[in-house]
């Protein structure tokens, strides 16, 4: 398969902004798409070469790549830099180079789906003396094939940045339509990607052996679950009356979020984005490994910062000390860590993600030999609103952020890559004012004047729409960032910079710059009102407005460890929004 035909289907898709065009473009490239290389094309469509929690990225920095370009094209180096600050996209100065190279290479080959792929595994794969050397020479001999056109992709996607505005969800809907009969089929090949957490196995597997073969897929160890995802509400009363009258509800540990695959002596963490993980917490794995007693397991648990001496635990904040490559000793000695198990996924053999949530509790404290430092999530079974009051205020005393509110009830299932009302969020700051944190997505932002001339003045910030797969816009920030953030944040923000609004984003606003979304920042503001301007949550509580958050302010803390569609959802501002209504009408 040629690689112009990929290079075509990008072009097109990236032209469009319309989600139903968008996937009937990608139906047409998978239907021309060889059996045998399927997964490589759905891999290369989402910009990477393998799925997460394999760990391999090509990792080309973009002063590599514009000496590759400057080799392939036979210019300077100077120059390129320079067309690279016009354009701001390293595709575009690509193409523009490539378009009028001034060396010719005689014995030019058509460059093939096969090679592209195999070119990048072995840029990913090298490492050593004489990586960066090697990597700028591989790159170099594909730039010096490549149509312009094709050029502009090579040089996105080896940095990371294809930006073609394609979700997983959408890839699946084109997978279902051109290989499952139709739309219907979307189910099945949704499950086998959420235990599984490999959309190009699904692809490959989808295309070769039908839905037969999807039916096959099965949770596997050191394969991560896509993880299950919580609804928010506001007060106990509400929480028991969408669980029907009756909860489990836990303690919501201030930690990161962890799945703990097991097999023997064999551990491996990965995080909430299904990342490899295990590097950052050799503690934690030995703590697996010494007390969950099954021979393999898939457990998932909240690893919590804590003071060994008094036993307290410690702000999440105090994890970002473990991200570090060296030194991990160190740090572990400085920032211990313990692990509050709270549900299990597997169990020798047994797949538990759809029994109920009961079955998978019991489960888990079968398998579990608890410590001090290892131990379930504190929990209680309650169907009174004073004694879920109660538990809540104990979880908030003891440093937690609050409660998650489990169904007990038959359809209490696992729902993997999901987020539903079976598991419910309940957090002390939602009773009054906006005094809690959200997780706003960047999809925007104002050029600074006066002081900020030269960086962003604000950032445009949108909540999640998961009905919808979209990010609707909620608030402009422009406080809290320090000197040191807005001299980083447009080389950090650079390499989502697209040229019009996203797609997937809503806005009636028109930001000076445009981003993919991507980065998630946590956000604090003063209250919720409703807005005509901003399309949170647009229509829900009154007709032509949506919501917006008053005076915001970034906490600092920048959100790596979620995923854009893992940040507050419009409808859990809906219910903060109505939760303030209750305080001020109480008052």
């Amino acid at each position: 398969m040629d690689y112009a035909v990929i290079a075509e289907a990008y072009e097109r898709i990236e032209a469009t902004t319309k989600r139903l065009e968008m996937t009937d473009l990608l139906v047409d490239l998978l239907k021309k798409t060889p059996k045998d290389a399927i997964d490589k094309v759905v891999y290369l469509t989402q910009g990477k070469l393998y799925p997460n929690f394999v760990g391999l990225e090509i990792g080309v920095a973009e002063r590599l790549a514009i000496k590759a370009l400057a080799r392939a094209a036979g210019r300077k180096e100077s120059e390129i830099e320079e067309d690279l600050k016009k354009s701001g996209d390293i595709g575009e100065t690509a193409q523009n180079f490539i378009a009028k190279k001034r060396q010719v290479t005689f014995f030019q080959k058509p460059l093939t789906v096969q090679r592209v792929y195999e070119t990048l595994d072995k840029m990913a794969k090298t490492t050593g003396a004489g990586a960066v050397d090697t990597k700028m020479a591989l790159l170099a001999g594909l730039l010096s094939d490549a149509t312009p056109k094709e050029a502009k992709y090579l040089m996105r996607t080896v940095t990371g940045n294809l930006r073609l505005g394609i979700a997983d969800m959408t890839v699946l809907d084109a997978l279902a339509i051109a290989y499952g009969g139709g739309k219907e089929a979307r189910e099945l090949t949704e499950r086998a990607y959420n235990i599984s957490s490999d959309l190009g196995r699904v692809a490959k597997v989808l295309a070769e052996q039908g839905l037969e073969g999807i039916k096959q897929f099965q949770v596997v160890v050191f394969e991560p679950i896509r993880p299950m995802l919580a609804e928010r509400l506001s007060s106990p009363e509400e929480i028991l009356e969408k669980l029907g009258g009756k909860c489990v509800a836990e303690y919501k540990y201030d930690g990161e979020r962890v799945q703990a695959h097991k097999k023997g002596d064999e551990v491996v963490l990965y995080s909430r984005r299904l990342e490899n993980i295990s590097d950052q917490y050799p503690d934690a794995i030995a703590l697996v490994r010494e007390h969950v007693k099954a021979k393999e397991a898939i457990l998932e648990a909240e690893c919590v910062a804590v003071d060994l001496d008094t036993g307290e635990m410690r702000p999440f904040q105090e994890l970002m000390h473990r991200r570090r490559k060296y030194e991990i000793e160190q740090a572990m000695e400085q920032y211990p860590v313990s692990l509050f198990m709270f549900d299990a996924l597997y169990v020798d053999g047994k797949d538990l993600t759809l029994e109920a949530y009961p079955v998978r509790r019991k489960a888990l404290e079968k398998v579990l030999k608890e410590s001090d430092r290892v131990k379930a999530a504190k929990h209680i079974l309650t169907s009174n609103v004073a004694e879920l009051e109660a538990f809540f205020e104990e979880a908030i005393a003891e440093g937690c952020e609050g409660l998650i509110c489990k169904s007990v009830g038959k359809d209490s299932v696992y729902q993997a890559g999901a987020r539903g009302w079976l598991w419910i969020k309940y957090k002390r700051d939602y009773k009054s004012e906006m005094t809690d944190t959200v997780d706003l997505v960047v999809v925007g932002a104002f050029h600074g004047r006066g002081k900020r001339a030269g960086t962003y003045g604000a950032l445009l910030l949108a909540a999640y729409n998961p009905e919808t797969d979209t990010f609707e816009t909620v608030t402009k920030c422009g406080t809290g960032f320090t000197d040191k953030d807005l001299a980083e944040l447009p080389a950090m923000l650079r390499k989502h910079v697209i040229p019009r609004k996203h797609s997937r984003v809503q806005s009636t606003l028109e930001a000076d710059v445009w981003f993919e979304p991507k980065l998630v920042l946590e956000i604090l503001g003063a209250e919720i009102t409703l807005s005509p301007i901003h399309t949170c949550a647009m229509d829900s509580i009154r007709k032509g407005s949506g919501l917006a958050i008053r005076f915001p302010r970034f906490t600092g803390k920048y959100r790596t460890d979620k995923a854009a569609e893992d940040a507050t959802t419009s409808a859990e501002i809906v219910e903060m929004y109505r939760s303030q209504l209750k305080q001020i009408s109480s008052a």
